[in-house]
C-alpha cells in the first residue's frame, strides 16, 4: 500500500489506484461536477415547462411531474450503488451510473409522450442515483471529522453554481433550438464529458481492507445502522425535511415566479440569485466550519431559517405580497441551507468510516425519497400564492430541529470535531 496526500492529511489508497493521482482540489471540482449532473438534469429543464406541457398536451400542475418523478426515482435508487461500491470499488460504480444518465437523456429527447417521458425521468433518476450517492463516499473515504464537512461545503459552492445557470442554459437552448428537447441532449453531452475526466484522473478510493462482501445480510446490517444509530438519524431526517421545502420551491418556481408574481420572464434570473446566495454560504461554511464546529454552525443556521421562514409565513398571509419580498426571503433562506446541508451530511456519515458506500447510499434513500415526495407535495398544493410554499418551509424546519434535539439529546452547539487519524 502507498499513501497519496491531500492537503490536511493522508490516506491511504487501494493498489488499483496506482498510476493515477488527484489533488484536494480537482477532486472538490470533481465530486461537485459529479452531482451537478443530477441537479442540471432538474433545472436546466424548468424554463421549458410550459413549451413541454403545450407539446405534450399536459394540463395543470401535472408538469412538476418532470422533475418530480426523477427526483423521487433518484432517491430510491441511492439504496443501490453503496453497496456494490463498497464491493468493487467506487470507479466501477460510477461509469455505470453515468452511462445511465447518458442513455437515458438520449432517450428522453425522443419521447413522443408526456407518459412515456414521465417514466423515462424515473429510470434515468434510479440508474444514474450513483453521481449522487458516491461523492460523499468518496469524500469519506479520504477525511474525516469537521474537514469533511469543510471540503463537502466547498463542493456545494461548485454543485450550486449549476442551478444558479442551468435555467438560463435552459433557456438560452430553448431559444437557439426551438425545442426542449435539445436540453437533454445537453445534458447527455455533460455527462461524456464527465466520465471521461473520471476515467482519466479519479483513482479507486476504497481501501483493500473496507472492502465488504455481497451479502443480504451484511448490506442490511450496514444500511440499517446508518439510518438508526441515534446519533445520525435525526440529521439525516432533519436535512430530508429542510430539503423537502426546497424541493417544493423548486417543483413550483417556474408557476409560482411567472404566475403568482408576474416575472416569468425573470425567472431564470431570480433562481439563479436563490441558487447563488446558497453557493455563497456554502462557500463561508467553509471557512468557519472547522473552527467553531459543524454542529455550532448549523445549529444556529437552523434557528435563523426558523426565523426567516416565520417571516415567509406573515408576509405570504397578506393580500399584497410582492415579488420584493418573496425573493429576499427566499434568498436568505436558501443561504441558510449552505450552512445546513453540508454540515448535517457530515455529522451523518461520521461514525461510519469502513462502510460509507453503504451508510451514503442508505442515508441518501431517506434524504432524497422523503425530500422529493415532500416537495412534490408541496409543490402540488400550489394555489396561485405563496402561502403553502411558507407554511411548508415553516413545519419542516421546526419538525428538523425536533429530530436533531433528539440525535443530540437535547444538547446543542456541540465542539468542532478534529480530523481522524
Amino acid at each position: 500500500m502507498r499513501s497519496e496526500q491531500l492537503a490536511g492529511g493522508e490516506r491511504p489508497i487501494s493498489s488499483a489506484a496506482r498510476g493515477k493521482s488527484i489533488g484536494e482540489r480537482e477532486l472538490i471540482w470533481m465530486m461537485a461536477l459529479l452531482m451537478a449532473c443530477n441537479a442540471f438534469g432538474i433545472d436546466a429543464i424548468l424554463p421549458a415547462l410550459d413549451a413541454l406541457a403545450s407539446d405534450l398536451r399536459v394540463e395543470g400542475n401535472n408538469r412538476q411531474f418532470v422533475v418530480g418523478a426523477y427526483l423521487l426515482a433518484a432517491g430510491i435508487g441511492t439504496l443501490i450503488p453503496g453497496a456494490f461500491a463498497d464491493r468493487y470499488g467506487r470507479r466501477p460504480v460510477l461509469f455505470t451510473a453515468l452511462f445511465f444518465y447518458i442513455a437515458l437523456s438520449i432517450a428522453c429527447a425522443l419521447a413522443t409522450s408526456f407518459d412515456m417521458l414521465i417514466a423515462l425521468r424515473a429510470a434515468q433518476g434510479f440508474f444514474a442515483a450513483g453521481i449522487i450517492a458516491l461523492p460523499p463516499a468518496i469524500i469519506r473515504d479520504r477525511v474525516g471529522g469537521d474537514k469533511m464537512a469543510r471540503m463537502m461545503s466547498l463542493i456545494f459552492v461548485i454543485f450550486l453554481l449549476v442551478p444558479a445557470v442551468a435555467p438560463s442554459i435552459g433557456q438560452g437552448v430553448l431559444m437557439l433550438m426551438g425545442d426542449w428537447r435539445w436540453i437533454f441532449g445537453v445534458m447527455a453531452l455533460a455527462g461524456v464529458a464527465m466520465s471521461a475526466w473520471v476515467y482519466v484522473r479519479l483513482p479507486e478510493t476504497l481501501h483493500e481492507s473496507d472492502k465488504q462482501q455481497i451479502h443480504l445480510p451484511t448490506i442490511t446490517r450496514n444500511m440499517a445502522s446508518a439510518v438508526t444509530l441515534r446519533e445520525t438519524i435525526g440529521y439525516t431526517l432533519g436535512s430530508a425535511l429542510v430539503f423537502g421545502g426546497l424541493f417544493g420551491f423548486i417543483n413550483s418556481s417556474q408557476q409560482l415566479i411567472g404566475e403568482a408574481f408576474g416575472a416569468g420572464d425573470k425567472f431564470p434570473m431570480i433562481f439563479a440569485i436563490c441558487a447563488g446566495c446558497m453557493a455563497i454560504s456554502n462557500w463561508s461554511n467553509s471557512r468557519i466550519v472547522e473552527r467553531f464546529g459543524a454542529r455550532r454552525v448549523s445549529h444556529v443556521a437552523l434557528f435563523a431559517f426558523i426565523a426567516v421562514a416565520a417571516a415567509q409565513y406573515w408576509f405570504a398571509s397578506q393580500p399584497d405580497e410582492s415579488l420584493w419580498t418573496f425573493v429576499p426571503l427566499m434568498a436568505a433562506n436558501m443561504s441558510l441551507l449552505g450552512f445546513i446541508g453540508a454540515n448535517f451530511g457530515s455529522i451523518a456519515l461520521q461514525p461510519f468510516k469502513h462502510i460509507a458506500g453503504a451508510a451514503s447510499s442508505a442515508q441518501g434513500f431517506l434524504r432524497m425519497t422523503s425530500g422529493a415526495a415532500l416537495g412534490a407535495y408541496i409543490g402540488y398544493l400550489y394555489d396561485g400564492t405563496a402561502r403553502p410554499l411558507a407554511i411548508a418551509l415553516l413545519g419542516t424546519a421546526v419538525l428538523s430541529l425536533v429530530f436533531v434535539l433528539i440525535s443530540e439529546r437535547g444538547t446543542l452547539f456541540g465542539p468542532p470535531e478534529p480530523e481522524e487519524d
